[in-house]
């Protein structure tokens, strides 16, 4: 008899929820998503990073503590952003610029994410972490969405794109993303 067996299967579940971001729908079919599985041992070190980036940003975010607590107890954890490849070419002005090739033309600013990007990316990231947190709920696995874990999967270089967001996972009797403080 195997007691608890479900605590095996969260990383090849992952996996999965990590199919369901990159199969997403993407503006003119451009796959710009980049995705990765946080290893066990890669927890601890991001946690730090979150940390860090709380006692560096200052009282407006100490949230990114909880957060980092939050990983630390999840089993798992999973990062999905966005690599731009350029624009869509539309001119739509969403992102604040008259045309893509003036928005195009900008230095990129380098903060927790990289921007001006063109906004159809953003859409495209928003709906991949959608169907990701539609999936792991679909597995009822417990999630939350997280910008906190992003921006520090980014500042420790972990992975390279423009914004990065995180969706710690966790499977246990009680919802440990729930009674946040």
């Amino acid at each position: 008899m195997i007691l608890n067996p479900e605590s095996e299967v969260l990383e090849e579940l992952a996996k999965s929820i990590l199919l369901a971001a990159r199969t997403a729908p993407k503006a003119k079919g451009i796959d710009d998503i980049v995705t990765a599985l946080v290893e066990k041992e890669d927890i601890e070190g991001l946690a730090s990073e979150m940390e860090r980036l709380a006692d560096e940003k200052g009282s407006s975010f100490t949230f990114l503590k909880r957060d980092a607590a939050n990983l630390r107890d999840a089993r798992a954890a999973i990062l999905i952003g966005v690599k731009t490849s350029g624009a869509a070419g539309l001119d739509c002005g969403a992102c604040g610029f008259k045309t893509c090739a003036e928005m195009l033309d900008r230095q990129k600013v380098e903060v927790e994410f990289r921007g001006p990007n063109c906004m159809l990316k953003y859409v495209d990231l928003g709906i991949a972490i959608g169907a990701a947190a539609a999936k792991a709920k679909d597995l009822c696995i417990d999630n939350r969405v997280m910008y906190s874990i992003g921006a520090a999967a980014r500042t420790a270089c972990l992975m390279d794109a423009d914004v990065v967001f995180g969706i710690p996972l966790s499977i246990t009797g009680k919802n440990i993303f729930f009674d946040r403080k």
